[in-house]
């Protein structure tokens, strides 16, 4: 497959990483061996928009298994492991991604992805499918012009019409999906991989928990017990985010949030409460998980104490007013990998990672492979529904007996067991006419 990688002498040590991943995700593996003997995707081409990371490469090694051709592209400029580009792209999958790519060259890869007229595409924030949509919509975009340098006269029409389906990974590009279908301008189906359980409950509280704070640690070497601990939103993520900072030792975990009642969890958690202008003045480390824009901003940022560190863990570099800070800054320089200073007006010194992106994925290795093992089942058993049924346009959640599917497998190769219900049990929870 044509592809194009940062330096294809890496592969022999992608190929290391991708071993590991493998060890650590039976349960994608288990689903790979059925695949291959099934061949459920024979015929058809898969447009992944993922993190192209170690675990990223065991889920398109699936695919391929299965039967696809499998054209990987990243979802976020920083977030790509060259070693495993390199290895993918030497086992043949047609790869076109590295890490540091500017925007011309992120959207050129969308461009690739798309001129290769998939059966079927697979997003991690939706960059690829709305970036398609706006194409066929006829939507002005200038990233779009990037697209098209590399998709030089395909009829974005026709490729749209073709696809039997996508797959979208996360909260941000769930929401970008149904407000495109509320338009009604979607025009194909959409799994909503995000919404099972076996997804949401573990990948974004118990993986973006840990490899959030692995990306801080290593970028900043600080040490988090003592510190004041402020986290923006208490989704899923945010949960994970404020549980690991208590069990890190910090002083004080403050949460913001702008839902009521999730605010009312976290205060019914033990956490502290209050809005973002009065925990900017006493926070260490503050960390966004909203998927909305500007969460720190401007104001807050000058409210912080000299030191204060910033990260991201939201889709899209947007949480945090970078721009804002960029503009007002009066010197800026790097001092670590992925750590910039920044002095403000008056003296005082703040520091962001990884500019304001992903912080696990640009600082560290993203999440580990044990979570996404099973993350990326239910984005292989999705690709499957669709390539095996025919859905209306509409944003799907996937059946839960396949969610179900892919807990018993967990479970079964961590070697846990659990009970099974009686024909009595079953009867009684199914029944209106049985109670006390």
């Amino acid at each position: 497959m044509e592809h194009k990688v940062r330096d294809p002498a890496l592969a022999p040590r992608g190929k290391q990483q991708i071993y590991w991943a493998e060890r650590n995700m039976p349960v994608l593996m288990r689903i790979r061996a059925r695949l291959e003997r099934e061949k459920p995707l024979a015929g058809l081409t898969v447009a992944a928009s993922l993190h192209v990371t170690k675990e990223t490469a065991v889920l398109v090694k699936t695919l391929a298994a299965g039967g696809a051709q499998v054209i990987l592209i990243p979802s976020n400029p920083l977030s790509t492991q060259d070693d495993v580009a390199a290895a993918l792209a030497e086992e043949g999958i047609g790869v076109y991604a590295w890490r540091g790519m500017n925007e011309r060259e992120y959207y050129n890869a969308i461009g690739f992805a798309i001129s290769h007229n998939p059966d079927l595409t697979m997003d991690d924030g939706a960059d690829l499918t709305v970036s398609l949509h706006k194409l066929a919509h006829g939507i002005a975009d200038k990233t779009l012009d990037y697209v098209t340098e590399v998709a030089k006269g395909v009829d974005f029409v026709k490729v749209a019409s073709k696809i039997r389906g996508g797959t979208e990974e996360t909260t941000t590009g769930v929401i970008r999906l149904r407000a495109l279908h509320k338009e009604g301008k979607l025009l194909y189906p959409i799994i909503a991989v995000n919404e099972s359980y076996t997804k949401h409950l573990f990948d974004n509280r118990y993986g973006t928990g840990q490899s959030t704070w692995d990306g801080i640690m290593r970028a900043a070497n600080a040490l988090i017990a003592g510190k004041v601990v402020v986290v923006a939103g208490y989704g899923w993520v945010g949960k994970g985010i404020a549980a690991r900072a208590r069990g890190l030792g910090a002083r004080r975990v403050i949460v913001t949030e702008v839902n009521p009642i999730r605010a009312l969890e976290a205060v019914f958690d033990g956490f502290e409460v209050m809005p973002m202008s009065q925990a900017a003045e006493i926070g260490d480390v503050f960390i966004t998980a909203t998927g909305d824009i500007r969460v720190i901003d401007l104001d807050d940022i000058l409210r912080m104490k000299d030191g204060a560190i910033l990260a991201n863990a939201g889709h899209f570099n947007v949480e945090i007013d970078v721009e804002g800070l960029e503009r007002i800054a009066k010197s800026k320089r790097t001092i670590r990998p992925y750590l910039d200073e920044y002095e403000l007006p008056g003296g005082k010194r703040v520091y962001l990672i990884g500019e304001g992106r992903l912080v696990n994925l640009v600082a560290a290795e993203g999440h580990p492979s044990e979570v996404m093992d099973m993350s990326f089942a239910n984005q292989a058993l999705a690709a499957e529904y669709l390539a095996k049924n025919k859905l209306g346009i509409g944003v799907y959640k996937l059946p839960d007996e396949l969610d179900a599917e892919v807990a018993r497998l967990k479970l079964e190769a961590m070697g846990i067991k659990i009970d099974e219900l009686t024909e009595e049990q079953r009867k009684y929870i199914s029944s209106w006419e049985l109670g006390t």
